[in-house]
């Protein structure tokens, strides 16, 4: 009965942590590179603030994942 407990967290810990680490890298780079972008042309600000946004929905489904994980494994 323990171990069940543990396991079922950690793979909620799992759903959540390794989007987090693929959203960070993904926003690094796109991040240098729309700063790169944006020396040169302004106008693509707009443009460059909804690329660094979106791979955070990784995070956010990542979430969603981990909570039915938690709420619907008895």
């Amino acid at each position: 009965m323990g171990w069940e407990k543990v396991l079922i967290a950690f793979s909620a810990a799992l759903a959540i942590g390794i989007p987090a680490v693929a959203t960070a890298w993904a926003q690094s780079k796109i991040g240098s590179a729309g700063a790169g972008t944006l020396a040169e042309k302004p106008e693509l600000t707009g443009t460059i603030i909804i690329l660094v946004a979106i791979p955070e929905t990784m995070v956010i489904l990542g979430f969603v994942v981990a909570t039915m994980i938690l709420f619907t494994v008895k």
